[in-house]
């Protein structure tokens, strides 16, 4: 799921008090943000503008994003370049798996940008990233967030083989939505990737954003189709507007709605709902890895 940091642009609307955030400058953060740029690494934290940026890499966390910074889609929501990206590079695992090693993490979670344009949609450095870590770093729990690789069941089938202990891949939002805010992306696609990461004895999560101008039956709809999937992990979050170029906020969820929705979610059978106006993909992953185990 994209994530934004609040005060990139001037806001055309005034932020309610509880998504406000202190701007990141702890030890645990320089330390992080130094290693990631020695090793050249890209983060989602950073490409994708984060809110939670300070509070993350202050603990020793971080998301790497995998296969580049360049997204072959153009999401209406997300602050990721779009374009046609350059030629993937094949010691990316490798650096990974040595900077997860130098943090010593406990739980590292890897995203990347759409590779449309690749025969597997990048799934070979997904699966490769994996069994590095693994080499480096065997203590180390694992999330992958995965785009759908267009529905090609041999490059899903090669990441689910890796046995990442979390398979996330976002829905993102409504179905309604999907045409407006995701045009290159299918929502009964995305629901086969989560079936799919289920059939293949994964924990399966996913996560969406709310306030693009969705209906709270919409999302009841959304995260029953979720729920029937077997998912077991869902996160929500309010969706925040990188730059005036992207896709207009349509109301701001309040935090009561977002413990309605945990209810709702939980209620539906998934094992765990994190939902609040700050909560991204990746937001306390590694304790959710405990909840579900």
């Amino acid at each position: 799921m994209a994530t934004y940091e609040l005060s990139i642009e001037k806001p055309t609307r005034k932020l309610p008090p509880w998504l406000k955030v202190r701007a990141p400058g702890s030890e645990g953060y320089r330390r992080i943000k130094g290693l990631v740029h020695t090793h050249t690494l890209h983060t989602v934290c950073e490409e994708a503008r984060c809110p939670n940026i300070g509070e993350c890499w202050g603990h020793g966390t971080a998301t790497f994003m995998i296969l580049g910074d360049v997204c072959t889609r153009s999401c209406r929501f997300c602050a990721i370049k779009t374009g046609k990206p350059p030629a993937y590079d094949r010691e990316e695992p490798a650096r990974v798996a040595e900077a997860v090693a130098t943090l010593k993490l406990r739980h590292t979670v890897l995203t990347s940008v759409n590779r449309d344009e690749l025969p597997d949609g990048g799934a070979w450095v997904f699966a490769e990233t994996i069994r590095q870590i693994r080499q480096r770093s065997p203590g180390t729990t694992i999330e992958v967030l995965i785009p759908d690789f267009m529905g090609d069941k041999a490059a899903l089938a090669a990441v689910f083989e890796e046995r990442p202990d979390i398979l996330n891949h976002n829905m993102e939002t409504v179905s309604r939505l999907y045409r407006t805010i995701r045009p290159q992306a299918i929502y009964e696609r995305s629901l086969d990737v989560l079936r799919g990461a289920k059939a293949a004895g994964l924990t399966a999560k996913t996560g969406i954003m709310v306030g693009l101008g969705e209906t709270r039956d919409e999302v009841r709809t959304l995260i029953g189709d979720v729920a029937a999937t077997g998912c077991d992990i869902m996160t929500i979050g309010q969706y925040l507007r990188p730059t005036p170029k992207h896709v207009a906020i349509d109301r701001f969820y309040e935090p009561h709605e977002f413990d309605e929705m945990k209810v709702e979610g939980e209620g539906m059978g998934l094992t765990h709902v994190e939902s609040g106006p700050l909560v991204r993909s990746s937001y306390h992953s590694a304790e959710q890895v405990d909840l579900v185990k």
